[in-house]
């Protein structure tokens, strides 16, 4: 990693509105697939924030494309954009989305960090 892209990556954690907590949750993604029409897929997150989650998905999806991400353990169902796509691995790729409101209840944290309170 170039000197440039380690600053990008500094600057943009310290843009970020919530921490990032590394936990593997269970989810349900569904949406309009560009290429197949609705989908429906069971998949997992890599990072989870009050404001969104990273997670891997098979699924083709586009930037700001809206998604509802369903956190089966607790029923809940949220709006999402999809923020970034990261390129494909053996299927499946990493895309971030970010929900429409904060959500820090939306995932399983007994101790989420000071920043997810929502004022």
């Amino acid at each position: 990693m170039r000197a440039s892209e380690r600053l990008n990556v500094v600057v943009q954690a310290a843009q970020r509105r919530s921490e990032r907590v590394l936990l593997d949750v269970p989810i349900v993604v569904s949406g309009e697939s560009p290429d197949h029409g609705t989908f429906h897929e069971e998949t997992f997150t890599v990072t989870v924030s009050a404001h969104g989650a990273l997670m891997m998905l098979a699924t083709n999806v586009k930037l700001g494309q809206r998604l509802v991400v369903e956190n089966p353990a607790n029923e809940d169902k949220r709006e999402a954009r999809v923020a970034y796509l990261g390129a494909p691995h053996a299927g499946l790729s990493q895309v971030a989305v970010e929900f429409a409101r904060p959500s820090p209840e939306f995932w399983p944290v007994s101790s989420p960090p000071a920043d997810w309170k929502v004022h």
